[in-house]
C-alpha cells in the first residue's frame, strides 16, 4: 500500500475513534457529573512502509491515548435535600458489588432503612468507611464540609476523597472511576472543597462545542475518504500502464 493510502486509512481510524467519543459526551449531555473525555493525537512512524518517492519511513496520525477531563462543571440547583455537589476537587465515594468507586454524581434518594443510594443503588460511604445511615423520618441538612444532621444533630460525615494522581482513575460507566489495578496511589481527603446541598454538577462540556467539533471531524473523515479513493485509482491506473507496457 502506498503512503497516500496508509495515511488516508490511518486518519480515518482516528477520526472513527474521536467521533466515538464524541458521541459518548453527547450521550451524557444531562448525566450530573459526567466528565468529558479527550483524545490526544500523535504520529506513529511506520518504518516497514518506506515511501520509495522520499527513501523514509511513512508517518501516520494516530490516537496515542484518551484522556479525561477532571475539570469542574457547573453547578445547578435542583432543590432536592438529597442532590449534591462539589466544589473543587474532591469524589463522593460510594460502595458497589465490585468495591468502592468515586463520583461526583451527587444525585442522591433516601431507602426505607436510612441508606443513601445513587440511581444505580450504590450506597453513599461514610468518612469511617462504612455505609452511612439516616432517619427516613427527618429533614436532612449537610454542611459544606459534607457533615450530614438531623434536628441539628450530627448523623454522619460522608467521605470526600481527592487523588494525587488523577490520570491513574478509570472510568467505569458514565460517571464512575476506579483506581487502576496497578496504581499504588490511595485516595486522600479531599481539601478546600464545599459541598452544595439541593445542587447538581452539570457535565464539563458545551453540547454545541461538542456538535461543532462532530461536525468538523466528519468533514475530516469525508476528505480522507476522498485521499482514500484517490489513492486507490492512482494504484490501480498504475497497475494497468504496466500491464500495457509488458504485455
Amino acid at each position: 500500500m502506498d503512503s497516500l493510502s496508509i495515511s488516508a486509512a490511518s486518519g480515518i481510524r482516528s477520526r472513527m475513534e474521536s467521533l466515538d467519543l464524541l458521541a459518548n459526551n453527547l450521550a451524557n449531555a444531562s448525566t450530573a457529573g459526567f466528565k468529558a473525555d479527550r483524545e490526544f493525537y500523535s504520529l506513529y512512524v511506520s518504518p516497514e512502509a518506506v515511501d520509495p518517492a522520499m527513501d523514509q519511513p511513512t508517518t501516520a496520525p494516530v490516537i496515542e491515548r484518551h484522556w479525561t477531563d477532571f475539570s469542574q462543571g457547573l453547578l445547578t440547583s435542583t432543590g432536592s435535600p438529597f442532590d449534591l455537589a462539589i466544589s473543587g476537587r474532591g469524589f463522593f465515594s460510594v460502595q458497589t458489588p465490585q468495591g468502592v468507586a468515586y463520583t461526583r454524581n451527587g444525585n442522591f434518594r433516601p431507602t426505607a432503612d436510612g441508606r443513601l443510594i445513587t440511581s444505580e443503588g450504590n450506597e453513599l460511604l461514610g468518612k469511617d468507611g462504612k455505609v452511612l445511615r439516616i432517619d427516613p423520618a427527618k429533614s436532612v441538612e449537610v454542611s459544606g464540609d459534607g457533615l450530614i444532621s438531623q434536628d441539628g444533630q450530627p448523623a454522619g460525615q460522608m467521605a470526600v476523597v481527592d487523588f494525587q494522581d488523577l490520570p491513574a482513575l478509570g472510568k467505569e460507566g458514565a460517571t464512575y472511576f476506579r483506581l487502576n489495578g496497578n496504581s499504588a496511589k490511595q485516595p486522600v481527603p479531599a481539601k478546600g472543597i464545599t459541598i452544595s446541598q439541593g445542587t447538581l454538577e452539570a457535565p464539563n462540556f458545551n453540547p454545541a462545542e461538542a456538535a461543532v467539533r462532530l461536525v468538523s471531524v466528519m468533514r475530516q473523515f469525508e476528505m480522507l475518504q476522498k485521499a482514500l479513493s484517490l489513492g486507490a485509482d492512482m494504484n490501480r491506473k498504475a497497475i494497468e500502464e504496466v500491464a500495457k507496457i509488458n504485455p
